[in-house]
């Protein structure tokens, strides 16, 4: 009968106990590590897929990071133009509340040449504040250009007031908003859109009053960028007894690089009559657009014309030209009937003007809703993806604390194992 013996060495135990201590020891050593980063991934090699999640994570929170600090600065601009804004529009205001007051008719020629002195100071803010720059040296009012100062003027030349920046607004993102407002849209006025004449009238004496309404458009298609001079001719006796009629010519002076609307030079058309008006009495002239010179304008003039008398209507390409000519009419007004015409042109255009700096002012607002609408999205991505990251690579202490212990019982386990190994020698048997 065979037997089979086998032999086991004391040194066989003895090594396998040295690679459980050290794999046990190796064992504790992470764990203390990561008690003590709180990172279950502190190496790539711990876990490539954690540490490729945590590391795209960062990634996106990292860009984030950056979108954020850009978004900031984008809504500090934006603040303040918005805040100038605001200037603009109580400058506005001032400046409206003098020219109701140059209405009073008690005022003297010079009475109203000082307040035309106020006048201009206040134009002159008001043109600072849309030349304003941020903290980085950017107009606030730019647009899409980067022209270091967006207005200019004023000049002798047409237009009196140029805008050097590019009319438009930088489209907002899903993580940005504009850094810049447009000022075209603020201070300049389109024929067209807004319609900003100003109708003045040649001097008119004392013992007559001769006043105009305000320009409406009444087709914005046909209108143009043209100036136009109505000239009264020669009252004469009208049809009907004790009636008398008078006729008027319209002449276009078109703006540069315009065509004429009227055939030939002067660009002149008319006589239009206004037939049979009581003599003596005011007469209303409606410059309908069917009857009239000024294409697609309305206007209506009010009062006793005499032979000579002239109105012009000129475009305001400006804000800054309503209150050009509110200066110069109200201080050159010779009697209450030009101060009159003065006031009442000027207040109605500084409402249309104010009306569009308005405007801009709540895009401004609305831009600063939508920055604090994208921090908050932004705010919820972050939290999302830093949840993301901790689940890829933090520790959970509890479970961390609990292997450890464990790991640490399983060490001193190995240790006494070794202890009683290292004692099985043939030696300590022999006495």
């Amino acid at each position: 009968m065979a037997v089979n013996l086998s032999r086991l060495a004391s040194a066989n135990t003895y090594d396998n106990a040295i690679s459980n201590l050290a794999k046990r020891q190796t064992a504790l050593s992470n764990l203390q590590e990561n008690l003590t980063s709180g990172k279950k991934v502190v190496r790539a090699s711990d876990d490539p897929t954690g540490a490729a999640q945590a590391e795209r994570a960062l990634t996106r929170l990292a860009r984030i990071a950056t979108d954020q600090r850009a978004l900031e600065s984008q809504r500090n601009t934006i603040a303040n133009a918005e805040s100038t804004l605001g200037d603009v529009v109580d400058a506005i205001q001032q400046f409206r509340e003098l020219v109701v007051s140059a209405g009073n008719g008690s005022h003297t020629p010079a009475e109203r040449k000082t307040i035309a002195n106020q006048l201009q100071g206040l134009r002159e803010q008001i043109l600072t504040y849309a030349n304003r720059k941020d903290t980085n040296g950017q107009p606030l009012f730019g647009a899409l250009a980067s022209a270091a100062e967006p207005f200019t003027g004023p000049t002798t030349t047409v237009p009196d007031y140029t805008y050097n920046g590019l009319p438009g607004q930088t489209a907002t993102s899903e993580i940005a908003i504009a850094s810049t407002l447009d000022g075209e849209s603020a201070f300049m006025h389109q024929t067209s859109r807004d319609g900003v004449y100003n109708v003045s009238t040649s001097t008119i004496p004392s013992d007559r009053a001769l006043t105009t309404s305000n320009v409406t458009v009444a087709d914005s298609s046909l209108v143009s960028r043209a100036s136009y001079k109505i000239t009264f001719g020669p009252v004469t006796a009208g049809a009907t007894a004790g009636t008398s009629s008078i006729s008027y010519t319209v002449e276009e002076i078109p703006a540069t690089g315009d065509l004429p609307t009227f055939p030939g030079p002067p660009y002149q058309v008319g006589p239009f009559t206004v037939p049979d008006y009581p003599t003596g009495k005011p007469v209303s002239v409606n410059q309908a657009p069917a009857i009239n010179g000024m294409p697609g304008l309305s206007l209506t003039i009010t009062g006793t014309p005499a032979a000579g008398d002239v109105i012009t209507v000129d475009p305001n390409p400006s804000i800054f030209s309503v209150m050009d000519d509110a200066i110069r009419d109200i201080g050159g007004a010779a009697n209450s009937n030009a101060a009159t015409q003065a006031v009442g042109q000027a207040i109605y255009n500084l409402d249309i003007g104010m009306n569009r700096v308005s405007a801009i002012r709540g895009q401004a607002g609305d831009l600063l809703n939508r920055a604090d609408r994208i921090t908050s999205n932004q705010e919820s991505k972050s939290i999302q993806l830093e949840a993301d990251r901790s689940r890829a690579e933090d520790l959970d202490m509890i479970k961390g604390i609990a292997d450890f212990q464990n790991q640490q019982t399983g060490y001193q386990a190995a240790l006494q194992s070794y202890a009683q190994v290292q004692k099985l020698s043939l030696f300590n048997f022999i006495s």
